[in-house]
């Protein structure tokens, strides 16, 4: 093969993978807007935790139609300002691209306004076959600063930052936005 020829193939796969990251992280984020019912016995941050774990369990399930329904009118996906119905379009031909795969993250952090109608949550997370078998990170879901030194050695690793609104008593997200680990650093 043509050396011009094999960058060019190694180019389009790397283009490839960072589109199908993007979209899972746009995913994640739209999909993270499954609202829970509010109940008396959980506090905010509980139900923003449950939301953000139904939210992966949705992309894994790759359930665009569900995702879709639960998202903000005004929802947008950063960077670029991406909104629903653009999610959408992306998000069914990367699915159908790259097929079954599993999010896999610790505790995010979530932090709730002053008002407790808005809060903000950070996500750290990678993007791994189905297959694939990391046992050493289930165990270090309570404890992220190691979690992330774990797959910062073995992984890409990615942060999703949730902006989310209560709407109806129910949490739902409005804007994420994501960015890979660049080094030893997230870009901000």
């Amino acid at each position: 093969m043509n050396p011009v020829h094999r960058r060019s193939l190694k180019a389009d796969h790397c283009r490839q993978n960072f589109l199908f990251t993007r979209t899972v992280l746009i995913l994640l984020g739209a999909i993270s807007t499954f609202g829970l019912e509010s109940c008396a016995e959980k506090d905010d941050v509980t139900l923003i935790l449950n939301l953000i774990k139904k939210g992966a369990a949705l992309a894994e399930e790759q359930n665009i139609g569900a995702m879709m329904e639960l998202a903000t009118e005004d929802y947008l996906a950063q960077p670029g300002n991406i909104n629903r119905r653009e999610v959408r379009k992306f998000l069914w031909l990367v699915f159908r691209k790259y097929g079954k795969f599993r999010i896999l993250y610790p505790e995010p952090a979530v932090e709730l306004a002053a008002d407790n109608r808005s809060a903000a949550a950070t996500v750290h997370f990678l993007i791994a076959k189905k297959k694939q078998s990391i046992p050493k990170l289930e165990k270090l879901y309570k404890d992220p600063q190691r979690w992330l030194v774990e797959v910062r050695e073995n992984a890409d690793l990615y942060r999703l930052n949730l902006k989310l609104l209560q709407q109806n008593g129910d949490w739902l997200v409005s804007i994420t936005e994501m960015e890979p680990f660049r080094g030893f650093r997230f870009s901000q």
